[in-house]
């Protein structure tokens, strides 16, 4: 196998090779024709294609001189005013190479920013408009400020379908000869959540253990327990067996290194598939969210994991009251 990062190899190198976003894509691609592009703000989730979408644009705008007319940074590394000050302004206020008339700045993890370099970034954008462009990503646009917002065009991303991380999957897995099963590009879905970095690198690892791939497999590399041991315990606290769902909620946590934040948002995805009435599912959700917020404070784990526990054995006891 390469030992080159799947993340880089395989990334999209042209609008037609992007998967997901179409909305989007179809519009910043009508930008890039046109050689007249806004500042652009990508907000949204990791690894759903905004890093890629900003290369595409470069690659197409400025082809083989690409590289010199872009400068990369990654806001979460050197997000101080000094940084906007000078490897931004430095880079603002020279002309581009070839018949674009502007450059491009890319800033990631924008939202990293300090209010103040936020505000130097503001006025930076604003004096060298004639022969830059800013492309700003983001996860949260609500930690941008307002006159940040305002002078770009604001596109959200969504996680990717799971038809779409499956065609990515499947190329990879032709590419590099392997077999996977419809299973296994479930438990990748599952636990990826859309982010298409994620499952790559769950893949590549998993490719290079010895045997099959299966999704047993990349649940335990995702460090993840699988949706089938969650629901076994759940329905066994229903059923009114604490003692014994306790014992195999505390087998799972340690099989799989999971902290007790980690198992309660399995649990909280397992609790629709329970066989109790739809009232008491939602209690069931109140009380996940009521523990997390505890745990989230400092609250004991195993206490805490013990509680949702036997209130799930509680709702079983009253599921016919």
């Amino acid at each position: 196998m390469d030992s080159t990062i799947w993340t880089e190899k395989y990334r999209p190198h042209s609008f037609d090779d992007m998967q997901g976003q179409e909305e989007i894509v179809h519009k910043v691609k009508s930008f890039v024709e046109k050689k007249n592009i806004p500042h652009l703000l990508f907000s949204g989730p990791a690894g759903v294609g905004k890093t890629t979408l900003a290369l595409i644009i470069c690659k197409q705008l400025f082809q083989d001189t690409w590289k010199s007319n872009l400068l990369e940074l990654n806001a979460s590394d050197e997000r101080g005013i000094d940084v906007i000050r000078n490897k931004v302004k430095d880079f603002a206020r020279t002309r581009a190479i070839g018949d674009v008339p502007f450059k491009i700045i890319y800033l990631d993890e924008c939202d990293a920013l300090t209010r103040e370099a936020q505000q130097a970034l503001r006025r930076t954008m604003e004096n060298y408009t004639m022969n830059c462009r800013f492309i700003l990503s983001c996860n949260y646009s609500s930690k941008i400020i307002d006159p940040i917002q305002s002078r770009c065009a604001v596109f959200r991303f969504r996680p990717l379908e799971k038809d779409q991380l499956a065609k990515i999957i499947k190329k990879i897995a032709k590419d590099e000869n392997l077999n996977l099963d419809a299973k296994s590009i479930d438990a990748l879905y599952l636990v990826s959540s859309g982010d298409c970095r994620k499952a790559e690198n769950i893949l590549q690892s998993v490719a290079t253990l010895d045997g099959p791939i299966t999704d047993e497999s990349i649940f335990s590399m995702a460090s993840i327990a699988t949706p089938k041991e969650i629901k076994e315990t759940l329905e066994l606290a229903v059923k009114g067996d604490f003692t014994h769902a306790r014992k195999m909620l505390l087998e799972v946590m340690l099989k799989y290194g999971l902290s007790a934040q980690d198992i309660i948002k399995q649990i909280q995805k397992e609790v629709m598939s329970l066989e109790v009435s739809g009232r008491r599912k939602v209690e069931l959700i109140d009380k996940c969210g009521e523990i997390e917020f505890r745990l989230v404070e400092g609250a004991d784990e195993f206490i805490q994991l013990e509680a949702l526990l036997a209130q799930f054995t509680l709702v079983g006891d009253g599921a016919d009251n």
